[in-house]
């Protein structure tokens, strides 16, 4: 297959540096004006494939893909691998259409800062550190500042960002709300989350101190004890009457900014694990006769989700507790609506879902895996209880599984390295959070290799790109549908269990009877490589093997 690939000479970056000038901003002249910004070689403009395999209109971009598998079966004579190929059919909608953000804890460290980032982005905001003048970028997140290898032009290697494979929402765009416990202004709620510099903070304060959450649902049996103090915005009534409340709150927020469509994220505190028992949330018609009977054992995240799904919004969860209880699986199935978390795959796990696929990978076996954290948020705050840190403890233990149970030369059956997780709440720290891991692994002859990381970042300007991608992936798969080439069944989303989520979330949730696949790599290759199908393309294997033959 043939592609072609068109790409823009380079525009100067200093046209990105146009102001709104009734916001007071710093511009930068030249790059000479400061050192520190970067000026890239290439812009790209356009990307568009040239093969059969694919067309384009102005509705839709079709395309056919080859997918090739394997199918494997223990026989007497051993392992026997067989060789398929499948062809699918691709269809995404062109159009991006006008979509809101609506996030529960908006007024937290992480919901502030994203929405002080979008705002500086759109409006072009310059500011000034101890380092010079800064600009706005949305660096960290996948969808906005990553590239994808495409082919090669005169013997250079050609990329293209990602957000260029298929339309993508921009994030400038995004109309965004939500929901908070407290009732503080999202101005001065970024202040109290010092995360973003102060000169930053100015000059965004004016954007955000209109901003006011919306009341939400407080159940205080499911969270830190320490949170009361902020609980001043908070829905009364029953359960069923809190989720018609959440569902009125959604469908007013659609109307009053003429949206399209709306996907909610749960970006607020952990909770502790909700109770998993039969008759109470195992299916959905009993978790709705539970919510009728105003059953205790409901958590507030789960009546978020239920809300949303009843109003067809996709409902993604950043924090590790246990939301989608059975009976919440089961709704979204029936309405197909997508679902998708858990917990933000932001630092500490992400360098573990790496270093562990390396170790693994090449034939070191770890032994013994240490993750300590300390930080001062109000993260750290609520995680100091301990039934809401073993939602957090239960999500990053479990992300090397499918790493180790990968070897059975390594790991004989049920073997797994010794793993704890410590997290304790130092307040002096803030949102900079340090964490400190401790590897140490059997090498060759059974000799021990220990690799020691430290760690220090703005935790919240980690999560705050994890959130956009998590959004945009998610608009961006309600208009990518496929089948089967030859079926007779009409074009489908895709599992309403949004697996391809799996690379920003510790704890990935997946369809049943698929696997959990918790290396970095792989999750990304298969993000990647599904957008690729959409163009008809098929994934790289960086074989080069037009380089191989001399």
């Amino acid at each position: 297959m043939q592609t072609l690939v068109e790409v823009s000479q380079v525009k100067s970056e200093l046209s990105q540096f146009k102001t709104d000038d009734s916001k007071p901003t710093i511009k930068a002249e030249s790059p000479a004006a400061n050192d520190s910004i970067a000026v890239p070689a290439v812009t790209p403009a356009a990307f568009t494939v040239e093969s059969p395999n694919v067309s384009y209109s102005p509705e839709l971009i079709e395309s056919t893909f080859d997918y090739h598998m394997t199918e494997c079966e223990h026989t007497d004579r051993g392992l026997t691998v067989k060789p398929v190929v499948k062809t699918y059919e691709f269809q995404t909608v062109r159009k991006v259409p006008k979509t809101g953000l609506m996030l529960v804890g908006w007024g937290g460290n992480n919901g502030t800062t994203l929405t002080a980032g979008i705002h500086a982005n759109k409006h072009n905001i310059c500011w000034e550190t101890k380092e010079g003048v800064q600009r706005p970028n949305y660096f960290g997140s996948v969808t906005q500042a990553s590239t994808v290898y495409v082919g090669t032009c005169k013997g250079e290697e050609v990329y293209v960002p990602l957000k260029e494979v298929v339309p993508m929402i921009d994030p400038n765009d995004i109309v965004i709300g939500g929901w908070d416990i407290s009732s503080m202004n999202l101005g001065d709620a970024m202040k109290r989350s010092k995360v973003l510099d102060i000169d930053l903070q100015k000059q965004v304060y004016d954007h955000m101190k209109t901003m006011t959450p919306l009341p939400s649902i407080y159940l205080p049996e499911f969270i830190a004890a320490n949170q009361s103090e902020r609980a001043d915005n908070v829905l009364e009534g029953t359960k069923s009457e809190l989720v018609d409340q959440v569902r009125a709150q959604i469908r007013d927020f659609k109307v009053a900014n003429e949206l399209d469509k709306v996907i909610v994220l749960w970006t607020g505190n952990t909770e502790r694990f909700a109770e998993i028992r039969e008759g109470l949330n195992d299916t959905w018609a009993n978790l709705e006769a539970a919510i009728k009977a105003d059953e205790s054992e409901i958590s507030p995240s789960t009546l978020m989700c239920i809300a949303s799904l009843l109003e067809d919004c996709a409902y993604i969860n950043g924090s590790p507790q246990n939301t989608f209880v059975p009976g919440v699986v089961e709704l979204a199935l029936a309405r197909n609506v997508f679902i998708g978390g858990d917990d933000f795959k932001s630092g500490q796990t992400k360098m573990k879902s790496v270093l562990v696929d390396f170790l693994v990978g090449a034939g070191i076996k770890p032994e013994s895996i240490v993750s300590y954290n300390h930080l001062g948020n109000n993260d750290g705050k609520n995680l100091s209880s301990p039934a809401c840190f073993r939602s957090k403890e239960i999500s990053k233990s479990n992300v090397v599984d499918d790493m180790v149970g990968s070897n059975n030369i390594l790991y004989e059956k049920g073997e797994h390295p010794d793993h704890i997780v410590v997290i304790k709440y130092l307040p002096f720290v803030g949102d900079s959070k340090r964490a400190m891991d401790e590897y140490t692994s059997r090498i060759f002859m059974n000799g021990m290799n220990t690799i020691v990381m430290h760690n220090t970042c703005e935790d919240s300007l980690l999560a705050s790109p994890l959130i956009l991608d998590l959004f945009v992936l998610t608009e961006i798969a309600q208009r990518i549908t496929m089948r089967e080439k030859g079926s007779s069944r009409d074009f489908q989303t895709m599992h309403p269990v949004l697996s391809l989520l799996s690379y920003l979330t510790k704890a990935p949730i997946v369809p049943p009877g698929t696997p959990v696949v918790n290396a970095l790599f792989k999750q990304r290759d298969c993000m990647v490589n599904i957008f690729r199908a959409c163009v008809g393309l098929q994934p790289d294997n960086h074989m080069l093997l037009e380089h191989k033959i001399a």
